[in-house]
């Protein structure tokens, strides 16, 4: 590996995602064509003959400050944790993770394995003091106002202890994402917004975390119906309910776009009507798309690394890239160390 420059790089694992290493490039090309002055040197680490001839078809890469990692492995995405943890030690994914821990790469974006990042993750770079396990975070786009979910898949079964962590982490990341100057409403995802609602978990943080409101802005419990209605802007839940809710929520919006598509073109004024909508569509399309906010910090470690989905677009893996870009830069560590600590400090 070759660096061009004293600038800390951010590592991309490009053999990881279905679209393998020409689907991660493109999305890389297109990051710097659209955010030129967000994104810094790169280094790309995979198959070095495969990410040398993506380079030489793109001359905006050709012109950025990038290094090479060779790996000689990849992690399919039905690899279980531990078999790649003892037998893909050169894999892309775990060494983009060796770069960050040896602070070679300010922050990691994989669009790999989600159990192996997640593990790979935690065994190297260790939790952030007082917290007990990552949590994946990603922002929803809403009509009326964006909100963060979390956790969507890093661990699905969650301790009372993870989901205060999870709701503190949360508060953090929706100012950092959302909007700097908020005070985000925390609101914990059940089955009913009555008292005594939901699992034995989610009954004891409920409990806890109105004695930590002081520390965050917990409004209470809220159900999946009032997530787009903006009464909370950081929705905590296990990763089990998060992954099946995020994935659900993606689902929907394409059928509803493909049926959309179907019946304005049932017949002649239905088309006419679509031309003259087409504004309002193009409006949608851009406001709401999921591929803004195409990455998934694992808040928690020691150190700023980022999950986009195995089914990445290009588009998703530009804006990605720019996330954990920006991720890197922010000195949140001492900040959320200390919101942690309070909370431990009242719920022991």
């Amino acid at each position: 590996m070759h660096a061009r420059s004293n600038e800390q790089a951010v590592a991309i694992d490009v053999m990881g995602g279905d679209g393998g290493v020409p689907r991660v490039m493109s999305g890389i090309a297109l990051a710097v064509k659209l955010f030129p002055e967000e994104i810094g040197n790169l280094i790309l680490v995979g198959d070095e003959r495969e990410i040398s001839g993506q380079l030489l078809r793109s001359k905006r890469l050709l012109e950025k400050n990038i290094a090479i990692c060779h790996a000689s492995q990849a992690i399919d995405m039905s690899e279980k944790p531990m078999c790649a943890l003892r037998y893909k030690k050169d894999s892309s994914m775990f060494k983009a993770i060796g770069l960050l821990k040896e602070s070679r790469a300010s922050g990691i974006l994989s669009c790999g394995n989600t159990s192996c990042l997640v593990a790979g993750g935690t065994l190297k770079l260790r939790m952030m003091p007082g917290i007990d396990r990552p949590a994946l975070a990603t922002v929803i786009p809403a009509p009326t106002k964006h909100f963060v979910l979390i956790d969507v898949g890093a661990n699905p079964s969650t301790s009372t202890r993870s989901f205060i962590h999870n709701a503190v982490m949360g508060s953090l990341y929706y100012k950092t994402a959302v909007n700097a100057s908020a005070e985000p409403r925390v609101g914990l995802l059940t089955i009913g917004t009555e008292e005594g609602k939901g699992s034995e978990s989610v009954r004891e943080a409920h409990d806890t975390l109105k004695k930590i409101s002081g520390e965050i802005n917990y409004i209470g419990l809220v159900e999946g119906f009032q997530l787009f209605d903006d009464i909370v802007d950081v929705v905590v839940c296990d990763g089990f309910v998060g992954n099946i809710l995020l994935k659900t929520m993606e689902a929907l919006a394409g059928t509803i776009k493909n049926y959309v598509r179907a019946e304005m073109k049932k017949n002649f004024l239905r088309i006419i009507g679509g031309i003259l909508a087409g504004g309002a569509f193009r409006a949608m399309k851009r406001d709401l798309t999921a591929d803004k906010y195409g990455g998934a910090p694992l808040l928690g470690l020691n150190g700023t690394v980022v999950k986009s989905h195995g089914s990445s677009s290009a588009e998703a893996v530009a804006h990605a890239l720019r996330l954990t870009f920006r991720l890197s830069k922010i000195s949140s560590k001492n900040f959320l160390s200390n919101a942690i600590e309070k909370a431990n400090e009242l719920i022991r």
